[in-house]
């Protein structure tokens, strides 16, 4: 059986968790200098100057945000993929909508900060280029299954 049928409070604790994973995003985006959309976009502080952009922070920082989202776009599909009933739970927190916002900022930058850097090494170069596509393609493959179970699959049944 599954640990949420067998422990149905899973599922508040997975509620309680969401702003967190939500948060794993907007931090992305700030640690890029882009500006997130919804609920809980912070205001800028005064004096604060988002200079840094993809385009020109320093290559280690690169490729720790390409790691980091590659990391949890895979856990996020990895979860869904065995647990499609924790969508309606997704779904509550705007999951949807704050995904499309993320992936429409951010992966265009980050994909052109990828391209456009010079390398020493092409590993370097194929290695986060990988990295980024996966995330693109788990990114997608989230959005597709939230979309089947929220919205098709009640339809259907």
């Amino acid at each position: 059986g599954n640990i949420f049928t067998q422990q149905p409070s899973y599922f508040s604790d997975l509620d309680e968790t969401l702003p967190t994973v939500l948060q794993v995003f907007n931090n992305i985006l700030h640690k890029c200098g882009l500006q997130c959309e919804g609920a809980s976009a912070e205001p800028q502080k005064l004096g604060e100057k988002v200079s840094v952009t993809p385009g020109n922070m320093p290559l280690q920082e690169l490729k720790d945000i390409v790691l980091y989202l590659c990391d949890t776009c895979t856990t996020l599909w990895a979860f869904l993929d065995v647990f499609p009933l924790a969508c309606q739970t997704f779904q509550k927190h705007e999951f949807c909508y704050r995904l499309a916002s993320f992936y429409e900022l951010a992966i265009p930058e980050l994909e052109s900060a990828i391209k456009k850097r010079h390398y020493e090494d092409n590993s370097v170069f194929a290695d986060l280029w990988r990295r980024i596509s996966h995330s693109r393609k788990k990114m997608i493959e989230v959005f597709h299954t939230l979309i089947n179970q929220v919205c098709l699959q009640p339809i259907l049944e």
